[in-house]
Order: C-alpha cells, then structure tokens, then sequence
C-alpha cells in the first residue's frame, strides 16, 4: 500500500533538497513531526533516525538509499511489517522544483496499519509537503 503527495516550489531544486535532507530541523517547518534524532551522525545511507511524531509510536528508521542532491529512502520494520518512506525533489525548471514524499506499508501487518492510517498518513504527507514548500519558499533561514 503506497500513498504519496507532491507538490511543485517556486524555489532551485538546491534549496529544497537543503531543507529536506536536515532532518533534525523538520519539526520547524511541519506539525506533522515532533522530533527527529540521527543517531549515527549525518544522514547517509545506513544512518539510523528516531522519529517522534503525534498520534504514531516513536519508530526508528534507517537510510537505505541516498542520491546527494535528490532523494533518501528511509525504511522501518516489525515482525509482519516494512514502512518505507521515499522523499524525492526534482527540478521542473530554472529556479523551480517539484517534491514528492511517499509512504510504502509492506508485509501483512504492515498493509492492515496502513488501512488503519491511511488518514493520518495522507494527511502528514500534505502537512510535510505545504511545510517543505512553505520553508523553501520563504526568503528567511
């Protein structure tokens, strides 16, 4: 089960990918996040960040794939479940970009939680993709 939002940014594919690879700073630019934490440094691939977000179990999840300048994939999992979460901007033309965010639930478990937040998590990916494009568009920080 995937869901996913996109949203085009009046803002260079540099500054966007910039806001959205500092992890640790998302909670200022989106409700949807309480508190990120990379507990192994710098977000690269193998790099592991716990997540706190409202109304979601704290979860752990784990870099596994990362084009510098584009796009982390990120994956966490349980007996029964895989929750992969994809976060990717592309150019769309000079000095705009596009951002897409996607949340994959796999596994048996993993396609009945995603059922059972399927608002939720439509609803986080809008709050993340209007706050990305918010900070990115913002002539501040």
């Amino acid at each position: 089960m995937e869901q996913h939002a996109s949203i085009d940014i009046e803002a260079p594919v540099a500054r966007a990918w910039s806001i959205m690879r500092d992890v640790e700073q998302w909670p200022e630019w989106t409700a949807s996040v309480r508190a990120v934490t990379l507990l192994d440094g710098a977000l690269r691939v193998g790099a592991r960040a716990r997540i706190d977000q409202p109304r979601i179990p704290t979860t752990v999840w784990t870099v596994t794939d990362l084009t510098e300048g584009r796009d982390f994939t990120w994956e966490a999992s349980s007996p029964g479940r895989r929750t992969t979460g994809r976060h990717t901007v592309e150019a769309t033309g000079p000095g705009t970009c596009r951002a897409t965010l996607s949340i994959t639930q796999s596994g048996w478990v993993g396609s009945l939680v995603g059922r059972g937040y399927r608002s939720l998590t439509d609803r986080y990916l809008a709050l993340e993709a209007a706050g990305l494009k918010a900070r990115a568009e913002s002539t501040e920080g």
